[in-house]
């Protein structure tokens, strides 16, 4: 082999090595592209995943909320129906959803009762105002002693009370 020879070959493996750097150089720049989009895209998601919590955060508390304005809402209710029944001195037995104040609803009486009570809210509230207003005219008629009569204007404030 002459000198000639040898400075091709070494040129050409020089040429090859040349060339298989830079498609390597190629190949680590596409590569770290990647990377970087591949975090922005952690980033984004995990801003995502991050405000996702908020709102579920947000939408527990709001629930937390409706329950415990339902339950308060569910007792006075509750209350006043008695205390009417009282002024009313009627023997009738209470609402069937009525609970002692120590106990609580559990999850599927509670869930039952919010479905019933969304149903016929309104009317059922005005029919069972009605049928107290009958009653309790029927109750005044019947009456002739003084010391049973019960005052209509402040019986209908109280059920005027109910509709708003």
């Amino acid at each position: 082999m002459t000198n000639q020879e040898t400075i091709t070959k070494l040129n050409e493996a020089l040429n090859t090595l040349i060339k298989a750097y830079e498609e390597l150089q190629n190949e680590n720049t596409l590569l770290e592209e990647k990377i970087d989009n591949l975090n922005k895209d952690k980033k984004e998601l995990e801003a995502k995943v991050g405000g996702l919590e908020d709102k579920n955060r947000n939408l527990e508390d709001n629930v937390n909320e409706l329950n415990d304005s339902t339950e308060k809402q569910n007792n006075n209710i509750n209350s006043m129906l008695g205390k009417i029944e009282n002024l009313l001195g009627s023997k009738k037995n209470s609402n069937k959803y009525e609970k002692d104040n120590n106990n609580k609803f559990d999850s599927r009486e509670k869930e039952t009762f919010i479905k019933e009570q969304d149903n016929s809210k309104n009317s059922s509230l005005d029919q069972i105002l009605e049928e107290e207003i009958d009653n309790t005219s029927a109750n005044f008629k019947e009456s002739s002693n003084s010391e049973n009569k019960i005052d209509l204007n402040r019986m209908a404030s109280l059920l005027n009370g109910f509709n708003n």
